[in-house]
């Protein structure tokens, strides 16, 4: 995708911020067209339009990037669901379409892979089988022209690095970030500065976290890793309401429900945030030097949107940015009726 029109990835976090929206697999199951659960993206088969309709939203928004749907388009959810058999369609399919949403703009296209529920700490032929997914599903990429890989939401740091071999070796930049759950360590025990240090020093153009913390939990991370790396910094996370004791969106329990309820992964309606929290979000990342920003699982266009406009952008979408001052019972508009401010005043 890069050429003489269109800067690559580097080039542009040289130059300023980059937004990569993400959380395609929560919206296309809130509108319809994905089964949380085994959370396998059919849907790039099933309903091609609405996977291109949703990057569109996305860059209407203010996202830089089209990240091709490939999250969790890997041999193992297939095995899972009985479908390996449309493991390089479904891949394919789903470059192509993030690819013609890119051409229609300036946007990067960027592949996909994550975590691979295969990897096991200290075992090899797991550490072999996961390399043989990635391979493969970044060939695919590679045949598709992306400008660079994604690697994402791996809570094991050594299958990061697995991951980040393959794309170093296909000559691709790489931006790899890591989940952290409850713990403020990755599974086999390093701390978000260490991890960072390790995939930096392996060739990691860009390091980071994503998913499973919001906004007010990753941020004592990113405090960590900032100064710990010297390489551009990441971080998408979820748009829900973690807090100390509830880090992860995993953990977080809604007090209305019985004690067992886990609201995740359809029931975190009353945890998410609002848009200026994602705004104030990307302000306090930004000032600690945080320059791909993103949102993670639960992301809407309004609030890629929220974040653009925090980085003092106007993408399209900000035509229609919320103006109430036109409002007829909350407005300050002199053409207002008077009677209706007055009520808005008393009774609203």
């Amino acid at each position: 995708m890069a050429d003489q029109t269109t800067d690559g990835l580097l080039e542009r976090l040289a130059e300023g911020p980059v937004i990569c929206a993400e959380g395609y697999l929560f919206e296309l199951e809130r509108r319809g067209f994905l089964q949380a659960g085994a959370f396998v993206p059919e849907v790039v088969v099933e309903h091609p339009e609405k996977v291109a309709q949703l990057h569109r939203e996305f860059v209407w928004a203010g996202s830089d990037v089209v990240e091709a749907f490939t999250y969790y388009a890997h041999r193992e959810k297939l095995r899972l669901i009985g479908k390996e058999h449309m493991l390089e369609r479904l891949n394919r399919d789903a470059l192509q379409i993030a690819k013609d949403v890119a051409r229609e703009s300036s946007s990067l296209l960027a592949g996909d892979i994550c975590n691979s529920n295969v990897y096991e700490s200290g075992n090899q032929a797991s550490a072999d089988q996961v390399r043989e997914m990635f391979t493969e599903q970044v060939g695919w990429a590679v045949d598709a022209g992306v400008d660079f890989i994604i690697g994402e939401t791996f809570s094991y740091a050594e299958e990061a690095l697995v991951a980040l071999e393959v794309v170093r070796e296909a000559g691709l930049p790489a931006v790899i970030t890591l989940a952290f759950h409850q713990e403020p360590v990755t599974r086999e025990g390093w701390s978000v500065a260490e991890a960072g240090k390790r995939l930096a020093g392996a060739g990691a153009d860009v390091v980071g976290l994503n998913c499973i913390r919001g906004p007010r939990t990753m941020l004592p991370l990113l405090e960590e890793l900032v100064p710990a790396v010297d390489v551009p910094v990441a971080a998408l996370p979820v748009p829900y309401r973690t807090h100390p004791a509830e880090p992860s969106f995993q953990s977080l329990r809604d007090p209305t429900q019985p004690a067992s309820h886990r609201p995740f992964p359809v029931a975190l309606d009353p945890f998410t945030c609002t848009r200026n929290e994602i705004a104030d979000f990307t302000v306090a990342a930004r000032e600690l030097g945080v320059s791909y920003l993103g949102v993670c699982c639960g992301a809407g266009p309004h609030h890629i949107r929220a974040m653009a406009e925090a980085l003092g952008r106007t993408p399209p979408a900000s035509r229609y940015t919320a103006d109430m001052s036109k409002h007829a019972f909350l407005g300050s508009d002199s053409s207002l009726r008077q009677h209706n401010l007055a009520f808005g005043t008393k009774e609203l």
